[in-house]
């Protein structure tokens, strides 16, 4: 069949917008735009906050999320920067490698077990822990009112931690002290879950499996007794 010039560029014209529109398909199919009404949050430390022999459920980021979501404040997937073992120096090697150049509606810190637990000196944790408030001030939208700080559970409550119990609590309670007190230096909100890490005593349903770690159900102790004044921090994000 012979084509003249005008059916041909007519042709041409239409198979153009056939493959721009596929192409415009593909492209939608594959890119997903952020949602600018979910709030943030970040959360920075190490086994508690990764939530070591529990679900990704029971995480207790994940559970605050939740809840959050609950109380009609959308808020996106917690971006979670914590591992096992980790001491505050590792967590500060990991915000300043793996952390985004953005700032986040909410920013949670607990770390200091590890210190603990290798023996690292109360001096070098302060220290460190300037540094570290410093980074999660710098990447909180409303800067220090943004960022709350958890104490350190009391491991010499759990069944792996009874055979020290005693020293393992005291010394607990020394990095919680100089927690605090950073913390009241940066006028950091800070969380008192320790004496809730201690009912694990006499309640194994608050001990994970491994016989260490909090249980799901310690996480939403948690949870609860700080979910109000971190929604009232999200509520300074008038704006969304």
């Amino acid at each position: 069949m012979k084509i003249n010039n005008v059916t041909r560029m007519i042709w041409i014209l239409c198979l153009g917008l056939v493959i721009a529109s596929c192409s415009s398909n593909s492209d939608e199919s594959s890119i997903q735009e952020p949602d600018n009404s979910d709030y943030t949050y970040l959360a920075l430390g190490d086994s508690y906050t990764i939530g070591e022999s529990v679900s990704t459920s029971e995480r207790w980021p994940v559970q605050l999320v939740k809840r959050l979501k609950e109380r009609d404040y959308p808020t996106a997937d917690a971006k979670i920067i914590a591992k096992t073992g980790w001491t505050t120096g590792n967590l500060l090697s990991a915000i300043n490698s793996d952390l985004p150049n953005i700032k986040y509606d909410l920013v949670s810190v607990l770390i200091g077990v590890n210190n603990q637990y290798q023996g690292r000196s109360l001096e070098e944790y302060e220290k460190d822990l300037n540094t570290i408030f410093k980074k999660a001030i710098a990447h909180s939208v409303n800067g220090k009112d943004g960022v709350f700080v958890v104490s350190t559970p009391d491991y010499g409550a759990t069944p792996a931690g009874a055979f020290n119990a005693e020293n393992i609590g005291r010394k607990i309670d020394e990095f919680n002290a100089v927690l605090k007190k950073v913390s009241e230096e940066y006028q950091l909100s800070y969380y008192n879950i320790t004496p809730i890490s201690r009912k694990a005593k006499n309640d194994l349903s608050l001990v994970a499996g491994d016989g260490l770690h909090p249980s799901g159900k310690m996480y939403t102790l948690w949870v609860e007794e700080f979910i109000d004044e971190v929604a009232a921090k999200i509520d300074l994000n008038s704006n969304k």
